[in-house]
């Protein structure tokens, strides 16, 4: 298949149908990857990129919807909840540490960044029970898509 080049705006692109978007599962906003060998749609996730992929979205929502007190008060009811119940883990001193702050940058960098650090600390998220379960439900099945 030939795509010419094409004007838009200041820049040039290119068209691509909706058969072949359809086909790769991409639409308005996704990323492609461009090569020497051509265009495509990037390579599926893994499992784990997958599930980590899925615990940011979760912790978007939650900063998306929740203000940083509602996300603090939260997070250390359940961290103490946990505790109290024996369930304990490192990653717990962590959050701890930063729920306790008031630095709002620190919560949210460590919510939605991509860095080995903040992956590791979603696994362990305290901020559980803020979002709708309708709302949960639907994030999972949108990552099982």
């Amino acid at each position: 298949m030939k795509l010419a080049l094409r004007r838009i705006g200041n820049s040039v692109g290119i068209i691509i149908p909706k058969t072949v978007l359809d086909r790769w599962q991409v639409g308005e906003g996704d990323h492609l990857v461009v090569s020497n060998e051509g265009i495509r749609p990037p390579a599926a996730l893994s499992a784990h990129e997958a599930l980590d992929e899925l615990k940011r979205k979760l912790a978007a929502a939650v900063a998306s919807q929740c203000p940083p007190q509602q996300i603090r008060a939260q997070g250390l009811a359940n961290l103490h909840r946990w505790q109290s119940n024996g369930v304990w883990a490192s990653a717990y001193d962590e959050w701890k540490d930063i729920l306790e702050s008031a630095d709002d940058g620190r919560l949210f960098a460590v919510m939605l960044g991509r860095d080995e650090n903040s992956v590791r600390l979603r696994q362990s998220a305290p901020y559980v029970g803020l979002l709708p379960r309708e709302h949960v439900e639907r994030l999972n099945e949108e990552a099982t898509r």
